[in-house]
């Protein structure tokens, strides 16, 4: 079985379709280490692997948009990001999959080894690239790209009721994974917490699969991203759109939740970085096998080492959600002799 929200709620699937892009479920498996306060060991959820093409936590989302763009008769997709943004580049590589043209607006971000590789995939898939910028005519940037194209437009992140979806389905694969004996309840989820669909979808689907464990959010974008207040609503919405598509949703489900938001791990901003992100990529490298990056991951991991070594610690079950793609992309970091569909403003990245 691969869709567990469909097998517990077929009316809402039936009302609800996706179109099946997703490798699910991903595996999990536990590691052992020793830190400075002795040993430990950690589970890891495997979504770096959700799919063939390309990993990370984006694809889940992109199961229900895509459906529902197909449904209402688009040809073209669009979303938004910075420029190395992982959710615009799994975006363009699963809509190319799917047969659906790609536009992605791109804004400017700091430095990471990411990026270059990111603009060379675009470039392989023909992405339409266009800049985003504050001194940009936003209107008439949308109206020249969007207008009269046939397009879906997808928010930044994929982080819609729509989107979240796709991790209430992943929570009760979890819950699925435990009760098959794949892996110990854990006591606490660490993922990294961007646009906040992903944690707000995962927080349902945990209590809508009744698993007693707390989700600990990681922020790792600035807080007119990233809020309580906005995941709250979030949440509250997509259990309401899921209640409306099938009376049997709990009434209660976005009380029942056990989040809990972390604010200390942002290193001064997005994709900015700090010594504890930088020693959790490595920790993460070197006793887990896990190839995680500054921006996202090494933050939520930075979370749980830091709280693993904590005096407080008493044994309890961690499990790390691994949302960056580990699937390897067809192209190099280096700088392309001709720029294609890359802006200019963008070609600055390979230097």
């Amino acid at each position: 079985m691969t869709d567990f929200l469909a097998a517990a709620y077929p009316l809402l699937a039936d009302r609800l379709r996706k179109m099946p892009i997703a490798d699910l479920p991903t595996p999990v498996s536990t590691v052992h280490f020793d830190t400075a306060s002795g040993s430990r060991s950690v589970s890891i959820k495997h979504d770096d692997v959700s799919s063939a093409h390309y990993g990370g936590n984006k694809i889940r989302k992109l199961e229900y948009i895509l459906q529902r763009a197909r449904d209402r008769g688009a040809t073209r997709i669009a979303t938004f990001g910075a420029v190395g943004s992982n959710h615009a580049l799994a975006t363009a590589i699963l809509a190319a999959q799917t047969d659906f043209d790609c536009t992605c607006f791109l804004g400017a971000q700091p430095r990471a080894p990411n990026i270059a590789r990111a603009l060379n995939m675009h470039r392989r898939l023909g992405t339409e690239l266009v800049p985003l910028g504050r001194t940009v005519d936003r209107i008439a940037t949308f109206r020249r790209f969007l207008q009269g194209r046939h397009c879906w437009v997808i928010p930044m992140g994929g982080s819609s009721w729509l989107g979240a979806v796709g991790f209430v389905n992943a929570g009760l694969e979890l819950a699925h994974q435990v009760e098959s004996g794949a892996l110990t309840a854990p006591h606490r989820i660490y993922i990294a917490n961007g646009t906040m669909g992903s944690s707000t979808g995962l927080a349902l689907g945990l209590a809508l699969a009744e698993l007693p464990v707390e989700l600990h959010a990681v922020r790792v974008v600035d807080d007119h991203v990233a809020s309580p207040s906005g995941s709250e609503r979030l949440m509250r919405k997509t259990a309401m759109m899921m209640r409306r598509l099938d009376p049997s949703i709990p009434t209660d489900l976005a009380d029942r939740t056990r989040m809990r938001w972390r604010d200390e791990f942002l290193a001064g901003g997005y994709a900015s970085f700090d010594n504890a992100t930088r020693n959790a990529v490595e920790v993460a490298a070197d006793a887990m096998g896990l190839a995680l990056e500054t921006t996202y991951t090494g933050k939520a991991m930075a979370a749980l080492l830091r709280d693993l070594e904590s005096p407080d610690y008493a044994g309890e079950k961690y499990l790390f959600w691994n949302t960056y793609n580990s699937r390897p992309l067809p192209v190099t970091r280096d700088r392309p002799d001709v720029p294609d569909n890359i802006p200019p403003q963008f070609m600055t990245y390979f230097d």
